[in-house]
């Protein structure tokens, strides 16, 4: 069986792309243990970044007992959008990001299982908004807890092309 692939949203820039799905880059705050990036070598490897907007936690809970599916995928879109703006802070542009790898973390129960379907909705957005830039290697966990509780973790490694 073969799945439909995402589709990048029209709009000829990844900027472009990213306003027609009606988002934009967050600011990001400084953090004094943390950089939100490192370049080692061509690899930039982004920290983990949790759903925040605004300076605000958008969720907390276990995924599949406190917060439903589809609220882990939305948390999930925040969290790789936050990862976007860590990116362009590294490279200095959209159009620049090329997305690598890209590990989510999902607070889950241990039967759950539906921790790829969380992780799927921040793959889509990153191919909708960078193309084939967007396209990854991925791995999704369940973990028994994120901190300040929160149900998604996402950190990525990146590259500027």
């Amino acid at each position: 069986m073969t799945l439909p692939l995402p589709q990048t949203v029209q709009g000829e820039t990844a900027t472009e792309r990213l306003q027609a799905l009606g988002l934009e880059l967050p600011d990001l705050d400084g953090n004094a243990y943390f950089v939100h990036h490192n370049a080692v070598g061509e690899s930039i490897h982004i920290s983990g970044q949790l759903p925040f907007k605004d300076g605000v936690l958008l969720g907390q809970g276990v995924v599949g007992r406190d917060v439903d599916l589809e609220t882990g995928k939305e948390l999930a879109r925040h969290a790789a959008l936050n990862c976007l703006a860590a990116a362009v802070q590294a490279v200095g542009d959209l159009e620049r990001v090329r997305i690598v790898q890209m590990l989510v973390f999902v607070a889950s129960q241990p039967d759950w299982g539906l921790q790829s379907q969380v992780a799927n909705a921040a793959s889509e957005l990153l191919i909708e908004v960078l193309g084939e830039s967007g396209r990854h290697s991925r791995t999704a966990i369940g973990v028994a807890g994120l901190p300040l509780n929160t149900p998604v973790e996402i950190q990525m490694i990146i590259t500027a092309v």
